[in-house]
């Protein structure tokens, strides 16, 4: 049907077969407001359904970065939309919004069928985890802007927050306790710096097995971001009083903190109070990098933090064990007006 655009490198019906393959993983993710829009020009949402009086709004969009890198060379291609979906979401919740809807862009050197299954596979898993509905997105094939085996993904979030109940910083005080929820591993953060000290300097096989990851090096830097959403959420309804959130993403925890607080506000966190995960003394040790550095730029354990009164602590310690979720109290928020770490 279409030869001459063939021979310029986009296939019309790979791009249809695509959308076949893909539909039933984007049916996984409706939720009660999603309006069966795939197909259409846009996604459609019915805002009237979640009952909010005041609704706000909050967006956030984000993408995977040269994590890429790492799921073109081990060829590993389902997880990576879980972190598109993640760098999303996490950061639409930090304000005290709960996810509603996601749409994904997917840019290809070649549209593969198969690979944009497993892709999108991965954004629905991202969608189910955080119980929002990918409700619409792009695939665009563009041979001569990426190789037949390399492509881009990037999200967009949008979540919903009762106004009275905007987490906007103006209740965080010092003397509030630092809570961290753990993170899954590198998360999508700091890849550009992981690729040179380990794959290009050391040289490492990513098909190697570490008896401390339990998995191959290439599997545990592909392992997907956590999403913070169902925990937050169990918090929320069970009336927990949270004053302030951070996503620990790029730029680490010298970055991420102080967005949470007031200005002239500081933080005090105790580094031995959480574990670390076992790749980043792999990091820190192959390259030679000064633990502020590595704090500096990656997670390092601790993916999201929220500030919360002495008094509910221990609640929210019990309510995150109940549904088998770790916490750990890490610090607290002080007038210091700087992110003071202690080894």
């Amino acid at each position: 049907m279409s030869d001459k655009y063939r021979e310029a490198g986009v296939d019309l019906e790979a791009g249809y077969e695509s959308v076949r393959l893909i539909k039933s993983h984007v049916a996984r993710t409706k939720i009660k407001g999603a309006v069966d829009s795939i197909g259409a020009f846009g996604g459609m949402f019915d805002l009237s359904t979640l009952g909010l009086k005041e609704p706000v709004l909050v967006s956030g969009t984000d993408g995977v970065g040269t994590k890429l890198m790492l799921a073109f060379d081990v060829d590993k291609h389902d997880t990576i939309g879980i972190d598109a979906v993640a760098m999303c979401v996490n950061d639409v919740l930090v304000q005290g919004a709960m996810p509603i809807f996601f749409l994904d862009y997917l840019a290809v050197g070649k549209n593969e069928p198969k690979k944009i299954e497993q892709l999108v596979k991965g954004v629905a898993d991202g969608c189910v985890q955080s119980e929002c509905a990918l409700i619409g997105g792009e695939t665009a094939e563009m041979p001569d802007m990426y190789s037949a085996n390399h492509y881009d993904i990037a999200g967009f979030c949008v979540g919903a927050v009762e106004k009275s109940k905007l987490l906007d910083g103006q209740d965080i005080e010092a003397g509030q306790v630092l809570i961290a929820l753990p993170s899954s591993g590198c998360h999508s953060n700091g890849f550009s710096l992981i690729r040179k000290v380990l794959i290009k300097d050391a040289q490492l096989d990513t098909t190697k097995y570490y008896d401390a990851f339990g998995k191959t090096l290439g599997e545990e830097l592909l392992t997907p971001t956590k999403i913070y959403v169902k925990m937050i959420k169990h918090l929320l309804t069970n009336d927990v009083a949270i004053k302030g959130m951070s996503h620990i993403t790029g730029g680490g925890f010298y970055e991420n903190l102080p967005r949470m607080l007031k200005e002239g506000q500081g933080v005090s966190i105790d580094t031995k109070s959480f574990p670390r995960p076992a790749i980043f003394d792999l990091i820190m040790n192959t390259g030679n990098i000064a633990k502020e550095e590595m704090y500096n730029v990656f997670n390092m354990g601790a993916g999201f933090v929220m500030a919360v009164e002495k008094e509910e602590v221990q609640t929210v310690i019990s309510l995150l064990k109940d549904i088998d979720e770790a916490a750990y109290v890490i610090g607290e928020v002080t007038n210091s007006g700087s992110v003071d770490l202690t080894w």
